[in-house]
């Protein structure tokens, strides 16, 4: 794979490496080198991540038989099967798909890979998702989602590449403030609390000098991101335990998920 411009393909990034584990093949030497180096080091990290990916599809197929038709992605990350608008599409045509990431190759890839419904509409902004008022302000967004209706937001496995430092948690409350009563929220995140200590210590000294930046929280922290939602039913569990059994087996879970409903 040739890195398009503007791309330094010697940079690993979070999307690239995501994409490898998921068996894709738009990435570089460099996200590989990373997402070997991690699963050498964690113990069922790509199981995890595939498990992950099988989340968002059934919690993207509950929400459009509840009667959602919109969805605002958030770190879409590159293409594969499964993406928010095929699944819900598939269910309802008319389902409509906003897109955000803030790397160039995803949305150029975005572009060329997925085509929407004739009934539905499918966009991808290149945006900041620290930066919402780019985002909700966005003449394309404005255009497609309309916010008088039900949105489900989706921050899948995005929230944990946000450190502490930008406020991930007033991120979340920015742009739930903007939705109607009856959205939903749609999150995975990276814990460590489903692992034993010794395998939490070890991904901590194997992931402390790479460039790529993630931070794990404690299902207390992350719970906390649905404050003003109501958890459906079973609550904030490993993504493999989430309305199904995994797809991919796996004896250590590093992805907490959960979906809520706006007060």
């Amino acid at each position: 794979m040739s890195a398009p411009p503007g791309i330094n393909p010697n940079i690993p990034h979070s999307a690239r490496v995501y994409d490898y584990w998921l068996g894709g093949k738009d990435n570089f030497e460099a996200d590989r080198r990373v997402a070997e180096a991690t699963m050498a080091a964690v113990p069922g990290i790509r199981e995890s991540a595939r498990n992950n990916r099988a989340f968002l599809g059934r919690a993207v197929r509950h929400l459009t038989r509840l009667g959602v038709r919109q969805f605002l992605d958030m770190g879409t990350g590159i293409p594969s099967q499964g993406n928010t608008h095929e699944v819900a599409q598939a269910e309802a045509p008319e389902s409509r798909v906003i897109y955000v990431d803030n790397d160039p190759i995803v949305m150029t890839h975005a572009r060329a890979l997925l085509t929407s419904t004739e009934e539905g509409r499918t966009a991808y902004l290149e945006a900041d998702v620290r930066d919402p008022a780019a985002v909700l302000e966005h003449p394309e967004v404005r255009e497609i989602i309309d916010f008088s209706q039900p949105v489900a937001l989706m921050m899948v496995a995005i929230l944990m590449h946000i450190p502490d430092a930008d406020d991930p948690a007033g991120l979340v409350r920015t742009y739930a403030d903007a939705l109607p009563t009856g959205s939903y929220l749609v999150l995975s995140h990276l814990t460590l609390d489903l692992v034993p200590p010794h395998v939490a210590e070890d991904y901590l000294a194997a992931t402390s000098n790479q460039a790529m930046h993630r931070t794990p929280r404690t299902g207390e922290q992350i719970a906390r991101y649905f404050d003003g939602f109501d958890l459906l039913e079973p609550g904030l569990v490993a993504v493999s335990e989430w309305h199904d059994t995994p797809l991919f087996p796996d004896d250590l879970a590093w992805m907490y998920g959960g979906v809520g409903r706006k007060r």
